[in-house]
């Protein structure tokens, strides 16, 4: 069993997002210890880039903010080696097909394995183009992530069936960023997934309070949060790490009301 396979087993997983280098290396690395401390059970660190379509401005401006501390893909695999060390918590990168392909593909996915990184999330991939990366991810036992989002009714099947490590379900149309309300037919789209497919689903995109984190747990077998850590992060500096902490041990404990509810009903 994989990493990331595990980290959904017999419970929700919670997975924090933060970016890498924002406000510096160090604190991103600290962030992520603290964060598994406070019960994450994956991972997800975003690779600071330029034009980061598929973010909301909180993101954007972290990207920005890390470009601007000479935070470069280099540096990342560098940290992942030195969290190596110290966890064996599935760590996934989110960037786009740019960075992936100025730095080489077969170079990337082989850092990704050396370094220690699970899996790759790459918005901006089509899934028609998918094997581009998907054949070198296979090679280097990395596990490519595919995204459905409210758009994709009709290729679900298709995705859920080709679908490596779990499936990130974007919960709203639109870029990533704090909402107050999700109205998207969630539940709709884990039953399609799971029609053809029992890979785990996570839902990400918008989700950033306790009770939203508990709802969406209630529906799919993990939750994603982005913003509203990224937030903290800004809002704190070099300071965020017990902030960020103590808003991911709330978290985790919304997703594990989840759980606990679904055993026991």
């Amino acid at each position: 069993m994989s990493r990331i396979s595990g980290a959904f087993r017999d419970k929700k997983a919670f997975i924090p997002f933060i970016t890498e280098g924002d406000p510096d290396i160090e604190t991103t690395e600290k962030l992520v210890l603290a964060m598994e401390e406070a019960g994450a059970d994956l991972i997800e660190i975003g690779v600071p880039f330029s034009d980061p379509i598929a973010e909301g401005v909180v993101i954007q401006d972290a990207s920005k903010r890390a470009l601007a501390n000479w935070c470069t893909t280099d540096k990342l695999f560098t940290m992942v080696r030195r969290l190596r060390q110290k966890t064996e918590i599935p760590l996934l990168l989110m960037t786009y097909f740019n960075p992936v392909h100025t730095y080489g593909k077969e170079r990337f996915l082989r850092e990704c394995r050396e370094s220690g990184l699970d899996g790759l999330i790459v918005p901006d991939l089509p899934f028609e183009e998918r094997e581009e990366l998907a054949v070198p991810c296979r090679e280097h036992g990395v596990e490519l992530i595919s995204m459905i989002a409210p758009t994709s009714e009709e290729r679900i099947t298709m995705i859920a069936s080709e679908a490596r490590g779990f499936i990130y379900c974007v919960s709203s149309l639109g870029v990533t960023g704090v909402r107050g309300a999700i109205n998207t037919d969630l539940a709709a789209m884990v039953r399609r997934v799971r029609s053809v497919s029992g890979i785990p689903c996570a839902v990400g995109f918008g989700v950033s309070t306790p009770e939203q984190a508990r709802q969406m747990a209630s529906l799919a077998n993990g939750v994603i949060v982005g913003s509203a850590i990224v937030r903290l992060v800004a809002q704190y500096g070099k300071e965020c790490v017990e902030p960020v902490r103590r808003f991911v041990a709330e978290m985790k404990a919304a997703v594990n009301g989840a759980f606990q509810k679904d055993s026991c009903c």
